[in-house]
């Protein structure tokens, strides 16, 4: 499956550092395989529901434009409910941050495809948490950029 290829990247990259409570030195490399992956997967009907083993079945957390949802589940629930046939993300830019728990800060803009609309802008924040010798998504915040601005 396209995800084992991803966790197995994990995990090699996190037993690079051992303490799990450090920065990880290799976040940058990290953050920009699991952007390129997750949206790879989400893009591709026949891997989109493999999606779900990136996510906790408790400890996930996703806002998508403002309502928010806990567990694989119910985030699953929620990106499988999306009205569009297909999808397209096209990254402009992905920045990433270390954090102090071993974790990855992820923030991604871009444009979205989808059908034969216009692309729209987007962002989208993932905090990767470190779980044994593996990451997952623990947040995962996204929001179209619309500017609802009156003239």
């Amino acid at each position: 499956q396209a995800y084992n290829c991803l966790i197995h990247f994990y995990k090699r990259a996190f037993a690079l550092f051992s303490d799990g409570m450090a920065l990880n030195p290799n976040y940058e490399a990290i953050g920009k395989a699991f952007t390129e992956q997750y949206y790879n997967m989400f893009d591709n009907p026949a891997t989109r529901q493999s999606l779900q083993a990136l996510y906790n079945a408790e400890q996930s957390l996703l806002s998508f434009e403002g309502q928010q949802m806990q567990g694989a589940a119910k985030i699953m629930e929620k990106l499988s409910s999306l009205t569009f046939q297909k999808i397209a993300h096209l990254i402009t830019a992905v920045d990433c941050q270390p954090m102090f728990d071993g974790g990855i800060l992820v923030n991604v803009l871009g444009q979205l495809k989808t059908d034969d609309d216009i692309p729209q802008s987007f962002m989208q924040n993932f905090v990767l948490k470190p779980a044994g010798d593996s990451f997952f998504i623990q947040h995962d915040v996204f929001r179209l950029v619309l500017h609802n601005v009156a003239a």
